[in-house]
């Protein structure tokens, strides 16, 4: 089955609105081996989106709408569903009951522009929407589904997952092949070692597919398998699964929708350690990123942001004429950081950042987006540098990223040389 969304709406258009919900279908209707050929973004003008809807209506098996279902008068949707499928509107009078206790339950009175969006297409198979008073429709001709839901998130989600995947799912034929998918996190190297680390892939995946997704975080690898039954699917998975963690295993530290945070917090309760963090260019916020964590404060035990020199000294205890003779963005500096957050807090490790985060401050000898990442346990005493970019925002959540990967590197026993 071969789908498109189409997602409606100036808003769209112009960027006041990031198209999260195409993204969202496309990721659910994936999930269930439906292939998604194009997504179309429309204003809200009835010629364009009637145009799109016969465009998407002869090419494809399935096609979902989002928007343009509220009750004022630049919402054409329903009425373009009603012109395309030449139906007419009828009073659906649960869709109007629901509607009636919602204005009860939130205690305002019923408008008649509210109870004119219980009319629906005479054709369409109404979708109940418990979070909102725009129904969705589902509509069944020729061997093809029109779905229209709502624009407004949490309502097309919830009649997504309530009504729209499992009656997909009632409707689709048997596959003879089985599809999966398995996403592996990684950081720490770039796109291109990584591409050359894995080596042939045609050896590596026999079949398969990989697509590398690279992000300022880092490159998700995404592995796709088709094959005859589900355990033969799964157990190609694990294959090149670990073929590709023999090759880069050192930089993977998650899979799905893992973040690098939530694998230190795991790691961190695993063990029963807390860490001090000690923060001058960031600003706070790898501290930030940890203690959205929930249950944090198992693992977190304090973070400090010494942003001056007189706070490295007077807080951290850095000694004043190693900044002179080095600089506050050094080595050394970022070593004296990480004891000194350690000491004063009693936390099994301590780590400290200090760079330049731009776009002024660079010297001849140190540019903008240099770091040091300093680390500090019962054992170990050292720092890294890094060299990041010229941007100020994008500096500072790569900086986050690689103290975060040196933390893991250290409680797993990973070198942090390559």
């Amino acid at each position: 089955m071969n789908a498109q969304i189409i997602s409606i709406g100036d808003e769209l258009l112009i960027g006041q609105t990031i198209n999260n919900n195409a993204a969202y279908i496309g990721q659910q209707l994936d999930e269930i081996q439906i292939n998604v050929n194009k997504i179309i973004v429309v204003g809200d003008k009835p010629d364009a989106i009637l145009r799109e809807f016969e465009l998407s209506y002869v090419s494809s098996d399935l096609v979902i709408t989002t928007g343009g279902l509220g009750p004022t008068h630049d919402d054409y949707t329903r009425e373009c569903v009603v012109k395309f499928f030449n139906t007419e509107l009828v009073m659906n009078f649960d869709v109007l009951d629901d509607i009636k206790k919602m204005f009860a339950k939130r205690g305002r009175e019923l408008t008649k522009i509210n109870e004119n969006q219980a009319l629906v297409p005479k054709i369409a198979t109404t979708i109940r929407n418990e979070n909102g008073t725009a129904p969705g429709y589902w509509i069944e001709q020729s061997d093809k589904i029109f779905i229209v839901l709502p624009g407004v998130p949490y309502e097309m989600k919830a009649m997504m997952e309530s009504f729209v995947i499992p009656r997909l799912q009632q409707t689709m034929p048997m596959r003879d092949r089985v599809r999966k998918r398995k996403i592996l996190q990684t950081t720490g190297i770039p796109e291109s070692l990584l591409f050359e680390r894995l080596g042939s892939l045609d050896e590596l995946l026999e079949g398969a597919q990989l697509a590398f997704l690279p992000s300022q975080f880092g490159v998700k690898l995404r592995i796709t398998v088709e094959e005859s039954n589900d355990e033969a699917a799964q157990n190609k998975l694990v294959e090149i699964e670990q073929k590709i963690r023999t090759k880069a295993g050192r930089y993977i530290f998650g899979q799905g929708d893992d973040t690098l945070q939530q694998v230190i917090a795991r790691l961190l309760r695993e063990r029963g350690m807390k860490i001090a963090i000690a923060e001058s260019c960031t600003g706070g916020y790898v501290s930030n990123l940890l203690t959205n964590i929930s249950g944090s404060s198992h693992f977190f035990e304090r973070g400090i942001i010494a942003y001056s020199n007189a706070a490295k000294v007077e807080i951290l205890k850095v000694d004043e004429d190693t900044i002179v003779r080095h600089g506050a963005v050094s080595l050394d500096v970022a070593r004296q950081m990480a004891e000194g957050v350690k000491s004063i807090s009693g936390a099994d490790i301590g780590i400290s950042i200090t760079g330049i985060m731009g776009p002024t401050g660079a010297t001849a000898d140190k540019p903008i987006g240099l770091v040091y990442i300093g680390y500090y346990d019962d054992k170990v005493c050292t720092a890294k540098k890094f060299v990041f970019g010229e941007d100020r925002i994008l500096n500072k959540q790569r900086t986050a990223q690689a103290a975060l990967d040196m933390i893991r590197r250290f409680v797993l026993g990973i070198s942090i040389d390559e």
